[in-house]
């Protein structure tokens, strides 16, 4: 795939992201990174990329980019010759999927900063996927979101799980 048709792409699931029902145009994207990121791309020169008339970005670009689209910076360049989707792995692409739906709830979430800073770190760990595979085990194992929640709660009981008594603690819910 071309750098100008990953960013078309890109354009087309922020869009989906952000609920506008099509993709963003690259008027869109340019007002988007300077108002998100305090930095932006023309709208001619994101024309000029996507058309190929700019088949290589400097880092500084690719940089603004990745960073506003939440994708390595190593995805925005060309695909070697020879190379074909076929060939990537289909849950490296669901990873890039899944990094994007917690990046863009992450967003819905300022007012619980909590919850909101969870969210980004599973979308920043090496691989979200299998991250959110555990806590989806972690969920179904009875007593587990308990015992883990009275272990790992901040400034709680880190004594194995035990309280004072010796008893192991109560399964009244997650408390946080």
């Amino acid at each position: 795939m071309k750098l100008g048709d990953k960013l078309r792409s890109l354009r087309a699931v922020e869009g989906s992201l952000r609920g506008l029902g099509r993709s963003m145009t690259q008027q869109e994207l340019a007002a988007a990174m300077k108002r998100e990121i305090g930095r932006g791309l023309s709208q001619a020169y994101l024309s000029q990329i996507e058309n190929g008339a700019r088949p290589h970005l400097t880092h500084t670009t690719r940089e603004l980019l990745a960073r506003f689209f939440r994708v390595y910076p190593g995805f925005l360049v060309d695909d070697p010759e020879g190379y074909t989707p076929g060939l990537q792995s289909d849950l490296r692409a669901m990873d890039a999927k899944i990094d994007s739906w917690l990046f863009a709830g992450a967003d819905q979430f300022t007012a619980d900063p909590q919850l909101q800073r969870a969210l980004l770190d599973v979308a920043e760990h090496e691989d979200s996927r299998k991250a959110m595979l555990l806590l989806a085990e972690i969920l179904r194992t009875p007593g587990l979101v308990d015992r883990l929640s009275e272990v790992l709660r901040p400034g709680g009981n880190h004594n194995g799980g035990k309280r004072g008594n010796g008893q192991p603690p109560s399964h009244s819910g997650f408390r946080q």
